[in-house]
């Protein structure tokens, strides 16, 4: 077996490889999850969901929960910070389609922090413990959990608490090697994960700083990860799955995507925004995925300034051309 690009068990679940997508809130709604889907991505983590929003029936939250038939196995994500509304929530949702449900413990957002959920959670291992297990009795699905590498500075903890999580039930765990008070700055520290690999027999997967073929290959090598969660260098560019598949299996990188694959990639994009959210809505999204699409194309800058302003998905598309005709 080839110990960098191989299957990966999930409880239950066995995954066609182990390079995943990273859930994003605003970013791993279903068209783009459908993309990774087709580039090779193993499992497609949706953007959170709040458990007190399912439990009040929010209409924006069943949109988030939907899932599509064709984009292959799907994992749930649940943030909140009770454990009995959490497994209450868990056990209402379960008949939805998902493979996994994913209990988020690493969301750095103020707004989330404030109310003890997401990355807060990381500075109480015992209600870690009780939310797990609530959550893992609850349910037949597989529970896992994403964590960082601690709050702050002073509780660099991701080790205890992954080591709760899987003593609570929890079938895999994803450490991002950021703390919370670092959010996304600065480097990820891959010896943070290389730690809960050693100390956990559950399946880790390694998150942060992962960009191309060679970034995932030297993750897995300095920590043993079992698995590569792709996140923020993804958006604008679901052609990186197949290229860090290449680059593992192979080890070689594959020849970028030609601007016309782009191209079609981006009117793709746009008609499943069109389905799933209508004009409106699905305009204003492909207005920040152009964003990231266009990325480092010369005289990009001055054309996402008129994106912006678009109000029609074939006003968007138009200036796409230009960028990439």
């Amino acid at each position: 077996m080839n110990e960098l690009i191989h299957p990966l068990q999930i409880g239950s679940v066995t995954l066609d490889n182990n390079i995943i997508l990273a859930p994003m809130a605003g970013v791993t709604d279903l068209p783009f999850r459908l993309l990774c889907r087709e580039q090779g991505s193993a499992l497609q983590c949706m953007e959170m969901v709040s458990a007190k929003a399912i439990l009040y029936n929010n209409k924006n939250t069943d949109a988030l929960m939907e899932i599509h038939p064709n984009e292959g196995p799907a994992s749930l994500q649940l943030f909140g910070s009770d454990p009995q509304i959490m497994s209450d929530m868990a056990k209402r949702i379960e008949e939805r389609p998902f493979a996994v449900l994913d209990i988020n413990m690493g969301c750095p957002v103020p707004k989330v922090v404030n109310n003890g959920e997401g990355s807060a959670l990381m500075k109480n291992g015992t209600l870690v413990g009780k939310i797990v297990e609530a959550v893992a009795s609850a349910i037949d699905k597989p529970v896992t959990v994403k964590i960082r590498k601690g709050f702050d500075d002073t509780s660099v903890n991701a080790v205890e608490i992954a080591h709760i999580a899987e003593e609570s039930g929890a079938a895999a765990v994803t450490v991002h090697g950021r703390t919370r008070e670092q959010y996304y700055a600065g480097q990820a520290d891959w010896d943070i994960i290389a730690a809960v690999k050693a100390a956990v027999n559950i399946p880790v997967i390694g998150n942060g700083d992962v960009v191309d073929g060679q970034s995932a290959e030297a993750l897995i090598k300095k920590t043993g990860c079992d698995g590569v969660a792709v996140g923020r260098a993804v958006r604008g560019n679901p052609f990186l799955f197949r290229e860090i598949i290449h680059y593992l299996e192979n080890g070689v990188e594959m020849a970028p995507p030609s601007n016309k694959e782009k191209l079609e990639t981006i009117i793709r994009h746009a008609s499943l925004q069109l389905e799933v959210k209508g004009e409106y809505i699905g305009v204003r999204e492909m207005r920040k995925h152009i964003g990231w699409y266009s990325a480092g194309v010369p005289g990009a800058a001055r054309l996402r300034g008129r994106v912006n302003e678009m109000e029609t998905m074939d006003d968007v598309l138009n200036v796409a051309r230009e960028m990439f005709g």
